[in-house]
């Protein structure tokens, strides 16, 4: 990570979570880190108690993702005030237990337009600001095991695998246009199967008793697997890229890790 040192990353979805974690790790290896959501306040608590014990240092901006204007707004600030963007962790998601067969269009909407539009919108932005300085850059795409493997997903989620299989596609086709208009910027996808954050939280509780019982002894991945992951794929050589990284549960470990959504 060394050659990170003081170089910028933006995290989307930062307050929470997986997002948190890797603002964290990112700050810890040294970088200047900038926070969004539509929080503040929560990004604001993130980033006093990381200042206080890292070597880089956290930068929260409010932002919805929703909002393109709001985003561009972000990245001319970071040009104006730290010089631009070099890493770009595409993290914010949401999802949906409506089904699709009785969904709003709102909600089909909400989802595509932070899952797949704003991911769009972040990486030509990030993409810019690298090409304008000539420097180097990494994009990593928080993606999903959803967007391999939706028939093993037998929950309504809406179109969020639909969502993420958009990510899958937009990854690679990133990484063609990045190499046939020769910019150095990597391009990765992380693909983690179940995480234990308050976005599974709040899809497991909804579901029936049957369903939420079959989640008792499920393994399951914390947020920290996710961050060391993108520290794994920012601290490979120049001449390594890591393309996708699946990431699942240890099996073995179930009965070790019980109830991890159970109502105590």
């Amino acid at each position: 990570m060394d050659r990170w040192a003081g170089k910028v990353a933006l995290v989307t979805g930062a307050s929470v979570g997986i997002g948190a974690q890797i603002t964290k790790a990112l700050a810890k290896s040294g970088m200047k880190v900038i926070a969004i959501a539509r929080r503040l306040e929560k990004l604001e608590e993130l980033a006093t108690n990381i200042n206080s014990e890292c070597n880089g240092k956290v930068y929260p901006m409010k932002c919805d993702v929703r909002q393109e204007e709001e985003i561009l707004q972000v990245f001319k600030r970071a040009e104006e005030e730290l010089g631009g963007v070099d890493v770009l962790i595409n993290n914010a998601g949401v999802i949906s237990v409506e089904p699709i067969i009785d969904g709003s269009t709102e909600t089909y909407r909400k989802i595509l337009d932070v899952n797949v539009l704003a991911v769009a919108i972040c990486s030509r932005q990030l993409v810019q600001s690298v090409k304008k300085r000539k420097a180097s850059g990494h994009i990593i795409n928080i993606n999903s095991i959803a967007g391999h493997y939706a028939e093993t997903i037998h929950s309504p989620v809406n179109v969020y695998c639909a969502s993420k299989y958009a990510v899958t596609g937009m990854t690679a086709s990133l990484r063609n246009e990045i190499v046939n208009a020769k910019l150095d910027i990597k391009v990765t996808s992380i693909s983690p199967g179940m995480v234990k954050t308050d976005m599974v939280k709040e899809v497991v509780a909804s579901l029936g008793k049957d369903i939420r019982d079959a989640f008792v002894d499920v393994p399951i991945l914390h947020d920290v697997d996710i961050a060391d992951a993108v520290i794994y794929c920012l601290s490979m050589p120049l001449r390594v890229q890591i393309c996708e990284i699946i990431i699942k549960p240890h099996e073995a470990l179930a009965t070790k890790n019980p109830r991890p959504y159970a109502k105590n």
